[in-house]
C-alpha cells in the first residue's frame, strides 16, 4: 500500500505565553520559535518516521524553503509538490504554560491546488493505495471524487472543521479520524457513544477513529469498537498531537498491523509529541516509539 498525502505545508510561528490571550487582552511574550508545520506536512512526516513510504502532494510558496527540506530529509517523496508564486501558508500559534494552544491560519500557497495538479498527483495511485486528506487545502471535493473513482482508500482528518467538510460525500471515505469538536460538527453531539451511533446508522461502511484527548480513543469498524487509553505524560505543546496520531495510524494500515497494535503505537507517538515543543520537529521516530513502549 502506497500512501499519498494531499495536504498543507505551513510555516509555524509559535509564541510561548503564560496563557492563551483573551479577547481585549494584550500580553507580552519574549519567546518566538519558527517551525515547519501544517497538518499535511506533519502527517506526512509522522507516517514517514513511523516507517511508511509516503508521497506528499501540495504547494509550497515564497518563504517555505524549510518545508521542502524537512520533508526530503525524512524520506518523503516530493515529486507531486508544486512551487507557486504566492506567500507560503503560515500559522500563528499561542502555547500556554499548561501546553494548550490557540491557532489561526493564513492559507496562502495551500489554496492554490488546481484540477490539473490533482489529476497529475493521483495518476500513480489506485486500488489498494491510501490517500490522506485534511482541511487546510482547496479543492477537497474534487480530490475526494477523483480518488473515489480510482478506487483509492481515502482517510480524512476533517480539521480545521468548517462548512467545506459538510459539503464532502462522507460515503466516499474509507476512514475518518476526528476529535470530539469535529465529531460534534458532523453529528451534532459531543458524546462519544452517540457520535459513533450516528456514523454506524448513517455511514455503516465508514471506519471511524474518534480521538478523545487524555481519555484516549475509540475505533469503530463494522460496528465493532476498540478502545485505547491514553498514556500519561507532561504536556508541553499539543500542536501536532493529532497529526502524529493520524500519520502513525496511516503507517500502521500500510504495514497491515492489527487494530490494537495500530492504536497503541499511534497513542504512544502522540504522547511523545505533546511532551516536546513544535509541530513537525516534535514527531517521534519508530525507534523512539519502541523505546517509549518498552519503558512505559
Amino acid at each position: 500500500m502506497k500512501i499519498l498525502n494531499f495536504g498543507s505545508c505551513n510555516v509555524d510561528h509559535v509564541y510561548s505565553m503564560d496563557h492563551i490571550v483573551a479577547p481585549g487582552e494584550t500580553q507580552t511574550t519574549y519567546k518566538l520559535e519558527i517551525f515547519p508545520g501544517g497538518k499535511g506536512l506533519n502527517q506526512s512526516i509522522a507516517a514517514a518516521r513511523a516507517g511508511a513510504a509516503v508521497y506528499h502532494a501540495g504547494c509550497i510558496g515564497k518563504g517555505g524553503e524549510m518545508l521542502e527540506k524537512i520533508l526530503s530529509e525524512n524520506g518523503v517523496d516530493l515529486s507531486n509538490v508544486r512551487h507557486v508564486d504566492e506567500q507560503n501558508g503560515h500559522a500563528i500559534i499561542q502555547v500556554g504554560s499548561d501546553g494548550e494552544n490557540s491557532i489561526f491560519l493564513y492559507p496562502g500557497s495551500n489554496e492554490m491546488i488546481t484540477e490539473e495538479h490533482i489529476n497529475s498527483a493521483l495518476e500513480g495511485f489506485g486500488k489498494g493505495d491510501l490517500l490522506i486528506l485534511q482541511n487546510e487545502i482547496n479543492n477537497l471535493e474534487t480530490i475526494v471524487e477523483k480518488a473515489y473513482e480510482k478506487g483509492i482508500s481515502i482517510l480524512l482528518n476533517p480539521a480545521p472543521f468548517n462548512e467545506k467538510i459538510k459539503a464532502l460525500k462522507l460515503s466516499h471515505l474509507t476512514y475518518i479520524i476526528l476529535n470530539e469538536t469535529e465529531a460534534k460538527g458532523l453529528t451534532g453531539t459531543d458524546e462519544p457513544e452517540k457520535c459513533l451511533d450516528y456514523f454506524e446508522t448513517e455511514y455503516p461502511e465508514l471506519r471511524v477513529m474518534l480521538t478523545l484527548g487524555e481519555k484516549g480513543s475509540v475505533y469503530m469498524e463494522n460496528g465493532k469498537k476498540t478502545y485505547r487509553e491514553a498514556f500519561k505524560v507532561k504536556a508541553v505543546d499539543t500542536t501536532a498531537a493529532g497529526d502524529t496520531f493520524t500519520g502513525y495510524f496511516a503507517a500502521g494500515l500500510s504495514e497491515g498491523l492489527d487494530t490494537e497494535e495500530i492504536l497503541k503505537r499511534a497513542t504512544a507517538a502522540s504522547a511523545i509529541t505533546v511532551s516536546r515543543m513544535g509541530a513537525a520537529p516534535s514527531v517521534p521516530t519508530a525507534k523512539e516509539v519502541d523505546c517509549f513502549l518498552q519503558n512505559i
